[in-house]
């Protein structure tokens, strides 16, 4: 298969971490959590004391850290100045925080340049997740995805079941899911909105793995339609 670029994005919840990294490692492809990159940059302003609510703070020392990512899909890693964050972003502070630092202006050219930089480098190609992959970051990709699903599934998926949870903590995630889409669907810098040239995929009614089936199979097409396959079947 052609190396190829895929640009997937979404909301929270739709499950993009689960799809692109399975769908990377079915392919031999490398994989990046952009997600990870911008809750790790706001794990290091927490831990180094910049006020993560002082825009100007925040952009004065976005160019500090070294943010550092492996593509492995079977074992992908986040580290920031050296030390291991793949824990540590996910903790509750960061979740409040990193719709915040990633508004910033200054730090998203920093991480989109990185982004960038990393998906030239895939030697067989990449699958990138994130927010504005295909509007922002790769915009020439190969493909595009934009995945979906009602904000009831999605919160769902997020507390970690279908089934059995409160109802109470279940409409709790639910506007928290709703508010950090309206807060990364309007910002001004790369919001999160779906390109013009991506294909839809709603996974509301989907299982994890007809998901990843649909996506193979959009990838290998994408990658069939490039022009050295195009050449090498005319050979």
């Amino acid at each position: 298969m052609s190396a190829v670029i895929v640009a997937i994005d979404g909301p929270s919840g739709t499950g993009k971490s689960s799809t692109s990294k399975a769908v990377a490692a079915q392919l031999g492809l490398s994989y990046l959590d952009t997600g990870a990159q911008y809750r790790a940059i706001t794990w290091w302003m927490l831990n180094n004391g910049v006020p993560v609510d002082d825009a100007a703070a925040v952009a004065a020392a976005a160019e500090r850290p070294v943010i550092t990512s492996g593509t492995d899909p079977q074992a992908p890693t986040i580290s920031a100045d050296g030390e291991d964050a793949s824990g540590p972003i996910r903790t509750q502070e960061v979740t409040s925080s990193v719709s915040a630092v990633s508004a910033v202006p200054e730090v998203r050219t920093r991480i989109t340049q990185l982004q960038r930089d990393i998906a030239a480098a895939a030697p067989r190609g990449i699958v990138v997740e994130g927010r504005d992959i295909g509007t922002t970051v790769l915009p020439d990709a190969d493909l595009k995805i934009f995945l979906t699903a009602s904000p009831e599934v999605r919160a769902a998926r997020r507390s970690g079941e279908l089934k059995g949870k409160d109802a109470a903590d279940l409409a709790t995630t639910r506007e928290a899911l709703i508010k950090r889409d309206a807060a990364d669907s309007g910002r001004k810098t790369s919001p999160l909105k779906q390109a013009e040239d991506a294909v839809e995929v709603d996974t509301s009614e989907l299982s994890l793995e007809q998901v990843i089936e649909c996506v193979v199979t959009l990838v290998e097409k994408a990658a069939a339609q490039k022009p050295e396959a195009a050449e090498q079947a005319a050979q």
